[in-house]
Order: structure tokens, then C-alpha cells, then sequence
């Protein structure tokens, strides 16, 4: 499957998170996928058909709302004169607070990727996995981050560290005890070294190996040589050896390595929206720091400078409400302004949320 952009997956999350909330008190709302390609006029033959079988429902409750949010489903699907080119997924219900009430709504949307499952279905929430599934981030890296000392393995998935191992070694510093001469105290310490190697190369194997088919690479790092001690000299195994794509030298290791390995990796994860993310917010930083006048942040300030035409690149934190989200969206369109959604999950990220969850990069100083 295609992957989607951070746009794309944002507003597909935010569609979900809204209709997600949705209860009904007994079978009754309404889950209809089309696939891409699918002949529009079957899937409305087969709602009225459904309409029709729906009568049999004992609850008068439920066999109203059904009824009634089949035929609000099959209006609104009258509208598109065929299915949309990556298919279209539609809900219906009655979601009135208050039983006895009727409040029908229907939502449809168009997915970012082409749908490849027919279904429909009756229960006491919209069927939204299909939609879940696509929004995750499939790009999922193995982070391996070691010295004589410690080793933390970690998953990079989309724009989150998921830490998995952290292990420590028996490896002893380098003041030997007295008594001990030099050449056998280095030999204690080689040896200890290369059982703590063989440890880890098998919390990569346990931790790596069932996912080897996702894992589109490994980035190992941590100071000094060690790191290539470690993947040169036959602790891992073929498999996972050939996913690694990289060894960085780092000043750290724990989790501020794995912060570091992050950063060092641009090069390699160039593509990753975690990294573009990254360059937009930094950029957005340098700005701020040499050319204050250059940029805005604040809903207030950055409104004024949209309205105006000088916002160049708008920045948008996922923290912010979904509505005022879609109103700089809307004015972003209209003067033309990039948009970039960016995540609580990075520095960065954190940083924009503290600084009023909205900055921009701007064309010209605003006077």
C-alpha cells in the first residue's frame, strides 16, 4: 500500500477520533465501504435491499433508526455520480444524546489510498479499523544505540521512539584492581565485552527478527569504536546484519543516544516526514533567532500575517483544536501558504505547542 503524507494521515486520524465517538444504543449504526472501482448503483440497490430487511427488527427503536439511516446513506451516495477513484467509506446513525430523540447525521470520505474491502455493517459503532490501519505510519526503523557500558534498542515508528531493551554490561572500568597485571585485567575486559556484545546482538535478534519484513532499516550508534567492534565482528545474525543502513558516532548513549542517533541520521531518513518535520521547525528556529521579524507565532499574530499574504509557511501543531485547524487550513488555501502539520512527538513539536501551537515563516516583515 502507498504511503500517505502527514497531511493525508492527520486528517484522516482527526475524521476517525470525531466519528469514533459515536455510541448507538442498540445495532443501528450504519458502516458502508466501497471499494475502489466498485459500481456505485449495486451498493445503493443493496441499501434498499437492506431497508427492506430491516423491517423484520423487533425494537421499533432500532428498526426506525436503521431504516431511517439507510435512507439518509443511499440520499447522500445519490449525490456522487460514481465512486470516487480510491473508493469511499460512508457512516449513518442516529447519534441524538437522548434516546427517543433523532439526530441522523451521515459522513463520507474519500480515502488518501485506494480501499480494497467491501462491507457493510450494523453495530453499536462505526466500523473504523479499515481507516485506523491506513493511518498508521508504515515506515518503521530498528535504533540500536551502544558502548562498552550500555546498549538501548528502540523502534523509530513514523515520528516516535518506542523504546524496547536497555541493558547494562560487566565489562569494569579501565583502573584495574591492585594486584592484577595489565594483560590479564584487558583480557577480563575483552571478555566480558564480547558477552555483552553476544547480549545484545540477541535482544536485536528477539526484538528485530519477527518484524524483519517491515523494518526498513537499522541505524546502530554510540561513541568511539565500539559500535563497529560490534557489527564487524560476527555477533549478529545474517539477517538482521543486512537490514543495518548506517553506524553514526554519537556523544551520548541511554536515551538522549537515541535522541542523538535521531538527529545524526537525517541523511539517511531524508524522506521521513519526521525529518521534514524537523527541517521546517529548525528552519522556523533560525529564523527566529537572526531574523525575529521573519516569523510569527501565536493564533492571534499568525492569523493577521495569513490575512495578509505574508505567511511563506505555516506551522501547525496536531495539539490544536481540530476546528481552528481547519480555519488556518482554509485561509492558508486561499493565499496560497504550505501547510505543514507538525507532531507533539519531536523537540520541535514540544517546543511549537509551549509557543501557542501555531508559527509561521513569513515573506516579507510585517510593518
Amino acid at each position: 500500500m502507498t504511503d500517505i503524507n502527514a497531511s493525508q494521515r492527520h486528517k484522516l486520524k482527526a475524521f476517525v477520533k470525531k466519528i469514533g465517538e459515536y455510541r448507538g444504543r442498540h445495532t443501528e449504526l450504519v458502516s458502508v465501504y466501497i471499494p475502489a472501482g466498485y459500481d456505485l448503483n449495486k451498493i445503493i440497490s443493496h441499501l434498499s435491499e437492506e431497508q427492506g430487511t430491516a423491517t423484520n427488527i423487533k425494537s421499533k427503536g432500532t428498526r426506525d433508526n436503521v431504516i431511517a439511516s439507510l435512507e439518509k446513506m443511499i440520499q447522500h451516495l445519490r449525490l456522487y455520480p460514481k465512486t470516487p477513484e480510491h473508493g469511499l467509506a460512508v457512516f449513518a446513525g442516529n447519534v441524538a444524546q437522548r434516546e427517543g430523540q433523532q439526530d441522523y447525521k451521515v459522513w463520507s470520505l474519500e480515502p488518501p489510498t485506494p480501499l480494497n474491502q467491501r462491507l457493510y455493517r450494523c453495530d453499536k459503532e462505526f466500523v473504523l479499523d479499515p481507516l485506523r490501519k491506513m493511518a498508521e505510519d508504515k515506515n518503521i526503523y530498528g535504533l540500536v544505540v551502544m558502548d562498552k557500558r550500555e546498549a538501548n534498542i528502540a523502534f523509530l515508528k513514523g515520528k516516535t521512539i518506542i523504546p524496547l531493551t536497555q541493558s547494562t554490561s560487566a565489562v569494569p572500568g579501565k583502573s584495574r584492581a591492585g594486584g592484577q597485571s595489565a594483560q590479564r585485567f584487558e583480557r577480563l575486559r575483552e571478555g566480558a565485552a564480547i558477552e555483552f556484545y553476544k547480549r545484545i546482538a540477541e535482544h536485536m535478534k528477539s526484538n528485530f527478527l519477527d518484524r524483519i519484513t517491515e523494518l526498513k532499516g537499522i541505524i546502530v550508534g554510540g561513541p568511539g569504536r565500539t559500535k563497529q567492534d560490534f557489527v564487524e565482528g560476527g555477533y549478529i545474525t545474517d539477517q538482521i546484519k543486512q537490514k543495518i543502513i548506517a553506524l553514526k558516532d554519537l556523544s551520548y548513549t541511554g536515551e538522549f543516544g537515541l535522541q542523538e542517533l535521531l538527529e545524526k541520521s537525517e541523511d539517511v531518513l531524508a524522506s521521513e516526514d519526521i525529518m521534514e518535520e524537523k527541517r521546517a521547525m529548525q528552519a522556523f528556529f533560525e529564523k527566529l533567532s537572526k531574523q525575529a521579524d521573519l516569523v510569527a507565532y501565536g493564533e492571534t499574530q499568525v492569523m493577521e500575517a495569513l490575512k495578509m499574504g505574508a505567511a511563506d509557511t505555516l506551522l501547525i501543531s496536531e495539539s490544536l483544536e481540530e476546528k481552528k485547524i481547519e480555519e488556518f487550513e482554509k485561509q492558508a488555501e486561499m493565499m496560497k501558504t504550505e501547510v505543514k502539520i507538525i507532531s507533539t512527538e519531536t523537540r520541535e513539536g514540544t517546543q511549537l505547542k509551549d509557543m501557542g501551537k501555531v508559527g509561521a515563516i513569513l515573506r516579507y516583515k510585517i510593518e
